[in-house]
This record gives C-alpha cells, sequence and structure tokens, in this order.
C-alpha cells in the first residue's frame, strides 16, 4: 500500500511542475473561515461580465458605509410587547430565578470577551425544539441590560424563524430582503423602546437560505457590526437539519450549543460538536431543567436577602 501512496504522490507531482497556475489565491487549510466561501477566478472574462473582484468591492461598497451611529438613529423604534408565551425575562423583574441564570452565562461571555475577541456569537442545537431562539433572544435581553451595552439579536434561521414572533414585530422587511437588495440596512434594523437591544428579523421567506447566507455581504455584516455593537448574537437553525449553523460557525467569533435535558441524546450532542469548529464553541447551554431542582437556592437567597433588608430599612427609619 505504502508503493501506491508513493506512486501517487509522485505522479501528483508531476502533473503540478508541468501545469499553469490558474490563480494568485492561497489555498486555505481546510476548517478554517475563509474555507466555506467559494474562491472565484478573479480573471475579467472575455464577454465583459463582471468579476468577482467587482462583486465583492459592490458588497464593501453597499454595507461598509451604512455601518455608523446615524444608522442607529434612523433604526425604527418599537414598544417592549414580548409576546406572552415567550418565557422572555421581564427587565422589571429582574430578579426571578432564569434571569439569574442567563446572568451567568451573560458574566461568563463577558469574561472571555475580555481574554479574547468575542463579539459575534452563534447560538444553535442539534435539532428542532431544544430551545436555541428562546436562549438566544433571553441572553440578548441580559446582555442588552447593562448599561452602555449595546446587543443586536439577528435572526438568521430563515428556514423556521421565531424571533419576530417572540417580541411581536413584523417579519419583515428583514436579512433575507437586504441580502436581495430590496431593503436598505437602516430599514430592517428595530430597536426595543426602553432598551440597548435592537433586533434584525429573518425577513421574507426563500428558497435558498444557505445560498443567501454564502453572499459576501453577510461576511461584511457580520465584520461591521461590531463597530456599533458589543454583542450580536446569531439565531441559526439546528446543526443535524441544516449546513447553515456550520457555516455560521465559521463567520462568527463563537458558538454557543443548547440541549435539552430529556431530549438531546449524547449521540446527537456528539455529532453536533463534531460538525462545528471545535475549537469555535465556547459554551453549551443546557436548557429544560426542572424548576425545583434548579431554582430552589435563588428563591431561597433572594427572599432571604430582601427580608433582611427591609428589616434593616425598617429600624433605620423608626424614630
Amino acid at each position: 500500500m505504502s508503493r501506491v501512496h508513493e506512486a501517487l504522490r509522485r505522479a501528483q507531482q508531476a502533473v503540478s511542475a508541468h501545469s499553469e497556475p490558474t490563480s494568485d489565491v492561497t489555498p486555505t487549510p481546510p476548517g478554517s473561515a475563509a474555507a466555506a466561501v467559494p474562491v472565484i477566478d478573479t480573471t475579467p472574462s472575455s464577454n465583459g461580465r463582471a468579476t468577482s473582484v467587482a462583486v465583492a468591492e459592490s458588497a464593501i461598497d453597499r454595507i461598509s458605509p451604512l455601518i455608523s451611529e446615524e444608522l442607529l438613529e434612523k433604526a425604527r423604534t418599537v414598544p417592549w410587547n414580548p409576546a406572552p408565551d415567550a418565557h422572555l425575562l421581564d427587565p422589571a423583574r429582574p430578579h426571578e430565578a432564569p434571569a439569574e441564570e442567563f446572568r451567568t452565562i451573560r458574566t461568563r461571555l463577558n469574561h472571555m470577551q475580555s481574554l479574547q475577541p468575542l463579539h459575534t456569537l452563534v447560538v444553535t442545537s442539534p435539532s428542532p425544539a431544544e430551545g436555541k431562539s428562546f436562549t438566544a433572544a433571553n441572553l440578548a435581553i441580559a446582555q442588552a441590560q447593562l448599561e452602555g451595552n449595546r446587543t443586536l439579536l439577528l435572526d438568521c434561521d430563515f428556514r423556521r424563524p421565531i424571533v419576530h414572533g417572540l417580541f411581536q414585530i413584523d417579519r419583515t422587511p428583514g436579512l433575507t430582503d437586504l441580502l436581495l437588495g430590496k431593503a436598505e440596512l437602516s430599514d430592517i434594523l428595530v430597536r426595543l423602546e426602553g432598551t440597548n437591544l435592537w433586533v434584525i428579523p429573518a425577513g421574507s421567506a426563500v428558497i435558498n437560505p444557505l445560498e443567501l447566507l454564502n453572499l459576501r455581504e453577510v461576511r461584511i455584516l457580520l465584520e461591521q457590526l461590531p463597530r456599533l455593537f458589543n454583542w450580536i448574537i446569531l439565531d441559526s437553525p439546528p446543526l443535524l437539519f441544516a449546513a447553515d449553523a456550520n457555516l455560521l460557525s465559521t463567520l462568527a467569533d463563537g458558538a454557543v450549543l443548547v440541549v435539552r435535558i430529556g431530549s438531546t441524546t449524547i449521540d446527537s450532542v456528539t455529532r453536533a460538536i463534531q460538525s462545528l469548529c471545535e475549537n469555535n464553541v465556547v459554551g453549551v447551554v443546557v436548557n429544560g431543567a426542572r424548576r425545583g431542582e434548579l431554582y430552589s437556592r435563588y428563591t431561597y437567597y433572594h427572599s432571604y436577602y430582601y427580608t433582611k433588608y427591609d428589616e434593616r430599612a425598617a429600624a433605620t427609619e423608626a424614630p
């Protein structure tokens, strides 16, 4: 077998020595971020059509100048009115047990951000109905609760988007409309009133979601948006049912995997992590824990703390 491998190696070297190079592009190692984007020959064609260089330049010209403080001023502002069954964190009730869990995740992510470049985060799951959109939305809310911590929630699940339903905002115009040239960036950006949270909904339904996510505009958007937002959180389709999350994970700084107790299997978790670039996975969120097991300590702590605080306040105010 070693002789066969040696013969194949020599044949390949011989072919390479007699062939002309077809492109000046340096080969990209498998698994790197740039490997997900197809390389197109940049030599001008004989019929005068635009080359990939022109396409890339037009994408930069279209997106980059729009990423400015003026964009935030042009964004639509809508009332904070989440759906009753969305199970989103309530800014007016910050001491509920679920809020504590997401604040813990937020603290760990912010610590990681202080050690490495980490601004764009993909939230995904191995399979449907494991809580990825619930986690993405609540993590974005928790981040936005910090003063000056601008956060953007971006719905990249073009196959089954639900972010717009969680916040009861319009699905269109959205990200697909921007990528198709049917809307401008200022048209699709929505700010939730009284918060540091902005949302870009998925947009109109499309039949080619993966091809849209492969567009140069998506990469440029994720590279430029950190100029305005400290965190950009992407809700993506499940890993084992579509290739969208795999692509997005190569464009983002990190990925969070959401699993559900009693639903997600060990095999699906293993396959999901293997499908991602393992160095890009920053953590796993376990969803579906029983309230009595997980939250009782928070209820006790806050009840005790506020009882003691009220007693001290009453003693201070007494004549």
